[in-house]
């Protein structure tokens, strides 16, 4: 065999050899690494802070219940959207203002103030409306929707959150 075919052969093993490492250092990680296969697939994450979202908490009421429910968390985060939008306007100026010169601690302090208060008055409204409609449900019922209210913020919030992105 000539030096040139003996190149040719080695250099095929050699690239055929690094394919079938790779392809089994990539099996390895992800059998290592990858989901629990006694643990069940999941049909729907929770949100990134761990808790489950409100779909999947109404997910065990009946499918008239839920929609009910849902068409009137989703009026209140209507109404709150108002309140909501200005925290998030306050809070981005408050940003800019803080990075502005002059420094004017004093205006800084009103607007994340004023995003405070904005945030509280759209947070009332929504619990207002929730309290009203956990007095409409069934005991079962209640308990199931009664969870929403364990959250800090988003669920129903999100309903009519404003997406447009923050200016940078």
């Amino acid at each position: 065999m000539n030096t040139r075919t003996l190149a040719i052969i080695l250099g095929a093993s050699l690239a055929v050899s690094v394919a079938v490492n790779l392809f089994a250092a990539t099996a390895a990680y992800t059998v290592l690494n990858g989901r629990d296969p006694a643990e069940p697939p999941r049909q729907e994450k929770a949100d990134y802070r761990g808790r489950m979202t409100p779909r999947q908490i109404l997910a065990d009421l009946d499918p008239a219940t839920r929609e009910s429910v849902r068409e009137a968390l989703k009026s209140a985060s209507l109404r709150a959207r108002p309140d909501f939008q200005q925290a998030r306007q306050a809070r981005r100026d408050a940003v800019t203002a803080a990075a502005a010169e002059p420094w004017d601690p004093a205006r800084v302090a009103a607007l994340l103030e004023a995003s405070r208060l904005a945030e509280a008055r759209g947070r009332q409204t929504i619990e207002t409306e929730a309290l009203t409609l956990l007095g409409t449900l069934e005991p079962t019922d209640r308990a199931v929707v009664a969870q929403m209210l364990n959250a800090r913020s988003g669920g129903a919030r999100d309903a009519g959150r404003d997406r447009s992105p923050a200016p940078r």
